[in-house]
This record gives structure tokens, sequence and C-alpha cells, in this order.
């Protein structure tokens, strides 16, 4: 983890030249000095029961996800497996996701399964639904519980001394983060281009016992939405974002990293209240390290001071004790 004090952040475009003629910036002035950086690889999400990365290798990972144990490929898994029969699927398993070499792949069953079950996520009392998709997903991210509790021991913070949290949660796939944020407290206003993923958004949010929560369901295209929002006057004490690399909004739009990302992320600087709490920032594109992330966020939230910090999220391995780096994230609070 890296953590960036926004005072030695080295970036002045966002600022005005004149700002620093004033005395607070005479250091940085007379000095060109590096952030200060503690480094940590990554945060591992090891409080779950119900989910368990119990081996991995040679390209693939057997998962348990409640009663049911999957295996799937994943690239980040270079290293071999050191069984009797690396080659050959774990003796345990109830799903098996075959690639094809055509792309994308499918699924082999040992037994019936349901279409889909439920798993619990016990230190916040969240119930959200496991539904093994064509594209090899299960509709959840479990290394992403530590961004869960690490913003909702905020919003419960900002509850108790009276304040009224507002969350933004875009590109926001099946809610677990909308969850999470809505049990701490939080209004959250919940978005995805995908009709399917917001509706099982709003399955999560029943499973959970937050069905009258205050949950704004949006379909629509992020980067118009948070435009509309800043012509209404809305504001939000916290915003969390897990961009894709590619993708289409509600009615065809196209969605390039490289190109929207930076506009985006300037339209949800607008979007934060005066007194924001937090700005959370998750990727899973090759195309982002952690280092980018946090120079993105110095150049967007330099002047509002804070801190910045950037990493990776990870599961840890049962058999070995290894863990699995699985994304990353950058993370600002004033």
């Amino acid at each position: 983890m890296v953590i960036i004090p926004i005072e030695a952040c080295p970036s002045r475009r966002a600022l005005r030249l004149d700002t620093f003629e004033r005395p607070e910036f005479a250091e940085s002035r007379r000095f060109s000095m590096p952030p200060t950086v503690q480094r940590n690889p990554l945060i591992v999400a090891d409080r779950w029961r119900d989910y368990q990365l119990v081996d991995c290798g040679s390209g693939m990972k057997q998962e348990r996800w409640g009663p049911y144990t999957l295996i799937r490929p994943d690239p980040q898994i270079l290293w071999p497996r050191h069984d009797a029969a690396p080659d050959a699927p774990w003796p345990h398993w109830d799903g098996f996701y075959h690639r094809s070499a055509s792309g994308g792949g499918q699924w082999e069953f040992r037994r019936p399964l349901p279409e889909q079950w439920e798993i619990h996520y016990d230190p916040l009392s969240l119930k959200l639904k496991i539904r093994p998709t064509s594209f090899k997903h299960t509709g959840l991210f479990p290394e992403q519980a530590v961004n869960w509790d690490w913003f909702c021991g905020l919003i419960r913070s900002a509850k108790e001394k009276g304040r009224s949290v507002n969350v933004l949660n875009l590109f926001g796939y099946t809610g677990a983060a909308t969850c999470a944020a809505a049990s701490a407290g939080a209004s959250v206003c919940h978005v995805d281009a995908a009709e399917g993923m917001v509706k099982w958004c709003r399955e999560n949010a029943g499973l959970s016992g937050l069905g009258s929560a205050a949950i704004r369901f949006i379909v629509d295209d992020c980067l118009k939405f948070v435009r509309r929002e800043n012509k209404r006057g809305r504001r939000y004490e916290a915003i969390i974002m897990d961009p894709p690399t590619f993708g289409r909004g509600s009615t065809g739009e196209m969605w390039k990293l490289e190109d929207d990302l930076w506009p985006l992320l300037e339209e949800c600087r607008a979007l934060l209240s005066d007194e924001p709490l937090f700005l959370l920032v998750n990727a899973y594109t090759a195309r982002l390290s952690p280092t980018v992330v946090a120079n993105l966020l110095c150049e967007l939230l330099g002047p509002r001071g804070g801190t910045i910090s950037a990493g990776e999220v990870g599961l840890p391995v049962q058999r070995d004790g290894k863990v699995l780096p699985c994304g990353i994230y950058g993370r600002w609070q004033p």
C-alpha cells in the first residue's frame, strides 16, 4: 500500500499559479521533494467464512463458494501446482470452467447445482447472490471486502457524529459495495449501464435486509449520469467507482479507459460535497498500476488536502499461505 500525504504531492497543474505564492507553499517552491511513501505489497481479505480460496496454480484457482467448490482460470496465477497431478483438475470440485480456444468458455458441472445460491459476509451482515455466468464470473469479487470494511468504518463514524452520508457507486456491478455502504447507514446511488446488474444489486439488497434502505437504482452511462448530476447541483460525501477497460453505456455509448477516465474523475471531483468523506477507485485492468491511480488522485484532489493511498487487494490461499493479488485500489480521504 502506498500512502501519499497530499502536502507532498508534486502535481501543481490543478492549482492556480498564485496559490503557490502563499506562505504555506514556500517549502514546495524551494524544494522539489518526492512524496512520502509507505509501501505494503497489498491488503488481504481474510475475514470471509462462506468464501475460501482453497488452492491455486498453473493458471487455475479452486474456490469454495458456500457449499460448492468451483475451479476457474486466473491470468495472475503463473506459478505451478505442486500436487501429484498438476495438469489434472483438483479432485474435489462441483463446477469447472473450461476456456475455449476461440474465446469465452463454458461450465462443466459434476452434479446438478442450483442456478443461484447465497453466501454471507458476516462482518457486515451481508447476504449476496452467487451465480456462475458464461464469462466465468460469479457476480462477486470477494477481495473487495477489505474496501467494504474500510469505508463502512468511515460511514459509521460520520453517522455517529450526526452527519448525513450520500454515496455514489459508479460501475456498481451487482452491488456488494452498495449494500455494504447502505448497511452502514449511507444513502446510496447505484449506477451501472447493464440493466441485469442493477437488478442483481436490487436482489442483493433484498437478501441483505436492505429492501427499504435509501438506495437509488440507476441504469445509465456513468459519465453521462455524473454530468447530469452536476447540472442538477447534487452533491455526494463519498464516491466509489470500478471503471472497466472497455464498455458500452445503456444506449450504446463507448467507454475507453484511456480517453474517458480523467473526464469522469473531473466530473466526480465537482460532485463531492464541501465536507467529503472519501473517494475510492478500484481497477482490474492491466493498464493501471497503484502508482498510476495514486498519480491520478494526486492530480485530481491535491488542492483539497488529505491523504492518498494506493495498492493491491488480494485473497489468502488456504493450501500454502500464498496471497493471490486480484486488483488495485486508490483511496482519498480529506
